[in-house]
């Protein structure tokens, strides 16, 4: 930044809210002015980031299912290298390192998920495959989402809550202004992070509380199967405050529908019976499976089917937003159409829609080549299916990974892929390739869409830190390839080491949960079974309902997904910045709560995403300091106290501000 501006730095009033009629938002970066933003160092960095987080992803979300988001972490890492390099004008160039180094987390989101069912099948897979598949997926992803860029940043405005890049931003402002800001930041991030990284590491107290602690509770849960969980992770508590408490009540409604009803029902209806809609072997009666088991083996599935279905709804609606983007396209290769790109203020200046759409035309091509000359399917015919599959399902539901990253910062990329796996299966059986190579060709598929998906809900992220903070998207897309490069590179590498060392199936080897659900879907699909079309019938005629009595149907369908004890905490601190932001009076008092308390949850947020790290390196090192005999005797006993402690804190740190 330059001299002038000498004061600390913070968002401007409505970069939370809707703007009124006539109102604009200016960024903290001046349109008018340029900034260091692409440079060695910027890149270089990123680049860093991207290898290592790359590496560390892929093995926590193999070993647990779950893929630390790395925007936060890297962001934290940036105002920090910058600082301690003295680095002028950091603002900008930190933008340019956490766009870069967050392809990390999309990435291996994408392969893990799918492509380690190959080795589980019992099949093989090599570093070519797993490259292409995660570096052609991630292109098509940035590709297809740069010409919704404006519509979900800026027409949206305020629409959405943003969750995740709302807390890497107040990171990458706080951390180069300094001030009161930076302060609060700090504080709620040392609190958050070592409150988090107590459970994770030492099991000082659950990380999750059910209702089975009780007698009473166990009880009713292995008779009517009915219980409720709630994670207790200052992390989990902060993104509930970002999102509000309208989305959070939404989002719960839809996993108090899955919980409280729908699982009891299914209990009361099939309680008895072996139930097996896929045909995959299922032995156990629902009477005989916990709520969990039963969620896993079935409920989920209606939660799949409502997303889909919502997704489809959100699709017809956005109909208008895709055909202005298509035209926006037509209107470029036309000389009417054409303008220079000079007349664009540089906050607004994306790549051309020239560059997309060859862009788009030669990622497919290379799709089209890899699978009919990779060895992923037999003949040329089934390529080209390969291919319409990946180009529809891709283009059409990068609207809704972007939606879903906007609401809760949570990409449910896992169900819309076990959706495109039973599409690609269905198709492909009728196509002829069915047994090994068809499950070998599924996932493959599967996995150039799952990346797709990822990468393009991981990236809105990337612009809306963008928008808010007044950097040129046309530069953080650029450099977004070379990053999906890198991290393409390293996932397959290291998902090759993972396999020779760990191996993904058999005592001591990495779970792979998330690729051990696809392996199950595919598995009896290519064999003769069915998919389970009365759940997602379910979930569909959930989602069209909601839609008709107005209802955020992808809201509330992806709390049906989500497990219940991610939810419910979401809803805590959506209540708690409803409490903050109302109790005055004054409004300028409760906006100023609010904005406080938004830092807080960010601090929350950046810490539990740190220290997380930090966990998972020491479960790379083999480093083991959970006490398990304490954990497992006392552990959800005292989990509410801390919980409520660090409920209070938020409350009572976000309601001391200046009465003026």
């Amino acid at each position: 930044m330059e001299n002038e501006d000498k004061k600390p730095l913070s968002l401007p009033e409505n970069a939370y809210r809707e703007l009124k009629e006539g109102e604009s938002y200016k960024p903290i970066l001046s349109p008018e002015k340029n900034y260091p933003e692409v440079t060695v160092w910027s890149v270089s960095i990123g680049l860093l980031m991207t290898i290592i987080f790359s590496a560390a992803a892929a093995y926590l979300g193999l070993k647990v299912g779950q893929v630390f988001e790395a925007a936060i972490p890297i962001a934290i890492l940036a105002v920090g290298l910058s600082s301690a390099f003295k680095k002028k004008g950091a603002l900008g160039q930190n933008v340019i390192i956490q766009s870069i180094g967050a392809c990390s987390g999309v990435i291996v989101a994408g392969a893990i998920f799918t492509l380690p069912a190959i080795y589980i099948l019992g099949l093989d897979v090599n570093f070519t495959q797993m490259f292409l598949s995660s570096l052609l997926g991630g292109v098509l992803g940035i590709l297809f989402l740069i010409p919704f860029r404006k519509y979900f940043v800026k027409e949206m405005h305020g629409k959405y809550p943003f969750p995740e890049a709302t807390a890497t931003t107040q990171v990458l402002v706080s951390g180069e202004s300094g001030g009161e800001g930076a302060k609060t930041l700090l504080i709620s991030g040392l609190v958050g992070g070592l409150y988090d990284f107590a459970v994770a590491t030492f099991g000082t107290w659950a990380e999750t509380v059910t209702t089975t602690v009780t007698h009473w509770g166990a009880v009713v849960a292995d008779k009517a199967k009915l219980v409720l969980k709630l994670n207790t992770g200052a992390a989990v508590l902060g993104l509930g405050y970002i999102i509000g408490l309208k989305y959070a009540f939404i989002i719960c409604c839809g996993s108090f529908l899955v919980w409280l009803v729908i699982i009891p029902l299914m209990n009361l209806i099939w309680g008895g019976d072996v139930v097996d809609f896929m045909g995959s072997g299922i032995t156990e009666s629902i009477g005989q499976m916990s709520p969990d088991m039963i969620f896993k083996t079935y409920a989920r599935h209606i939660g799949i089917g409502g997303i889909a279905t919502a997704g489809i709804i959100g699709i017809i609606k956005s109909f208008g937003v895709i055909k202005s983007a298509v035209g926006l396209a037509v209107n470029e290769f036309s000389k009417k159409g054409s303008t220079k790109e000079e007349s664009v203020i540089r906050t607004e200046r994306d790549l051309s829609m020239k560059t997309v759409v060859f862009g788009i035309i030669i990622a497919l091509l290379a799709i089209f080549a890899y699978f009919a000359f990779g060895g992923v399917v037999d003949n040329i015919w089934q390529a080209l299916i390969g291919l319409v599959i990946v180009a529809v399902i891709s283009f059409l539901f990068t609207t809704v990974a972007a939606n879903a990253i906007a609401i809760v910062g949570s990409n449910p990329v896992s169900g819309m892929t076990i959706m495109t796996l039973i599409i690609t299966a269905l198709v492909l059986v009728a196509a002829g390739l069915k047994g090994n190579t068809g499950m070998v060709a599924a996932m493959v598929i599967g996995g150039v869409v799952c990346t797709a998906l990822s990468t393009a809900g991981g990236f809105i992220t990337d612009l809306k830190i963008g928008y808010w903070i007044g950097t040129t998207p046309a530069k953080q897309e650029t450099w977004k390839f070379l990053g999906v490069l890198v991290a393409a590179a390293t996932v397959g590498g290291v998902m090759i080491i993972l396999n020779k060392t760990y191996g993904f199936t058999g005592d001591n080897a990495l779970v792979a949960p998330q690729a051990n659900a696809m392996a199950a879907v595919i598995q009896p699909m290519m064999n003769g079974g069915n998919a389970p079309w009365l759940l997602y019938g379910i979930g569909a005629a959930i989602a069209i309902l909601l839609t008709v009595f107005k209802v955020p149907a992808l809201a509330f369908c992806l709390g049906m997904f989500i497990p219940i004890d991610l939810n419910l905490p979401l809803l805590v601190g959506g209540a708690i910045a409803w409490f903050v932001g109302n109790m005055s009076k004054n409004k300028e008092v409760n906006a100023a709560r609010q904005e406080k308390g938004t830092l807080i949850a960010s601090g929350f947020i950046a810490g539990g995403a740190l220290m997380g790290v930090v966990s998972a390196i020491l479960k790379f090192a083999d480093v083991d300091w959970y006490m398990t005999s304490w954990c497992e005797h006392y552990g959800e006993a005292i989990a509410i106290l801390p919980f409520a402690l660090i409920i209070v804190y938020m409350i009572c740190a976000a309601m001391k501000v200046d009465k003026k």
